[in-house]
């Protein structure tokens, strides 16, 4: 059994002070500091840094170079390896609109990696599973999606691989749309998003109706709100609907995280959506058989058409704590307990909960990353 003392706890709506997390492969609780020193066989001091659940990526297509949609499996293991350094413990890798042959294959290698990744052995971030951003969406709102590569909503194509994919992102107003969320939503537990939409209030709230539950990287390649039809973005916000937020400040103006704040709440949720340039220097890359521009933190395509980020998902939780007023534990808890329950693993990830899997990150007042401890064993120090 190992402990954690002199450390800033935090739990979704709070910080505790002055006692000790235990934890082995699982959380064991939170006790007194005077009894973790005396039942523990090894004590690592916070030196009064936040002790923090695992930060969750449920959108992120590379970093470092790498790509999810290369479909090499040694590329995501590299990202995973490196994304420690920015406190997350697990991630959702997630494609491009690619051939579907690609895709197929991109589920393959990530079922073995997942299962390689619990081990205690593995050097990264553990795998959940696969987001597929696409191919179901609407050319009208591709963003920096290649559109060659669009395809009608189909359920079947996606149904033999609902073990592995965790979360899709789909148009749900294009035809066929409203039949695979039906389908995937009896059928299957990957939770669906609405994103890359040109959606109108009512067909979006109709696609939340029958079973959307999320919708993909906010007022970015979706419908705005107007006064006579708020959009997507109106639907996401009127609803339950969990919500991303790329906190760059770029994507989405700072001045709109307090609003956001106020109108999600716990259903917001931070990602990065962050390419193969992510961690790397300024230049041309390519992605998805794309060329885009990386110049300061802005990815576009030669065109000017935004591509992504290369945020990290810790300073995403510094932006939003630091220009969306709220508190350090509601800003972690946007990138860890409410990721996992938009995705539906809560029960053992997203917060320090006794039982559930020990993944822990140790974060300095500016957000920077001191340790990740994943399913109880450090892997970043």
């Amino acid at each position: 059994m190992k402990a954690i003392v002199n450390g800033r706890i935090l739990l979704p709506d709070t910080e505790v002070h002055s006692k000790a997390l235990l934890y082995d492969e699982a959380i064991i609780g939170i006790v007194d500091e005077a009894d973790a020193r005396r039942e523990a066989d090894e004590v690592l001091d916070a030196n009064g840094a936040y002790v923090a659940p695992g930060l969750m990526d449920v959108h992120i297509h590379g970093y470092g170079g790498d790509d999810v949609s290369d479909d090499d499996p040694a590329g995501v293991r590299r990202m995973s390896e490196k994304l420690l350094e920015n406190g997350v413990t697990s991630f959702l890798p997630t494609t491009l609109t690619v051939g579907w042959d690609t895709l197929i294959s991109v589920c393959g290698h990530m079922r073995v990696l997942a299962r390689e990744s619990q081990r205690p052995e593995y050097p990264g971030a553990e795998i959940l599973g696969v987001h597929l951003e696409g191919p179901f969406i609407n050319p009208e709102r591709k963003g920096a999606q290649n559109p060659e590569y669009i395809l009608p909503p189909d359920a079947d194509k996606v149904l033999p691989y609902a073990d592995i994919v965790k979360l899709i992102t789909l148009a749900p107003e294009m035809p066929g749309g409203y039949d695979c969320i039906r389908t995937l939503k009896q059928q299957s537990d990957i939770a669906i998003s609405m994103g890359h939409s040109s959606a109108t209030f009512d067909q979006a709230m109709t696609g939340i109706g029958l079973g959307v539950t999320r919708a993909t990287h906010l007022f970015n390649a979706m419908s705005p709100m107007h006064h006579r039809d708020p959009g997507v973005v109106g639907a996401a916000l009127n609803s339950d609907v969990y919500t991303e937020l790329i906190a760059d400040t770029f994507h989405v103006n700072k001045g709109i995280y307090p609003m956001l704040a106020k109108t999600k709440g716990s259903k917001l949720v931070l990602i990065t959506d962050a390419l193969r340039s992510a961690g790397m220097p300024d230049g041309e890359y390519e992605n998805g058989g794309q060329v885009f521009v990386l110049k300061g933190i802005e990815c576009r395509l030669r065109d000017g058409t935004i591509a992504g980020s290369v945020l990290r998902l810790n300073q995403g939780v510094r932006h939003f704590r630091d220009y969306g007023g709220v508190t350090m534990a509601q800003a972690v808890r946007a990138a860890s307990l409410s990721a996992a329950e938009s995705i539906g693993l809560a029960d053992t990830k997203g917060s320090l909960s006794p039982g559930k899997d020990a993944d822990i990150t140790l974060l300095n007042d500016d957000c920077g990353v001191l340790k990740t401890i994943v399913r109880g064993v450090c892997k970043f120090d």
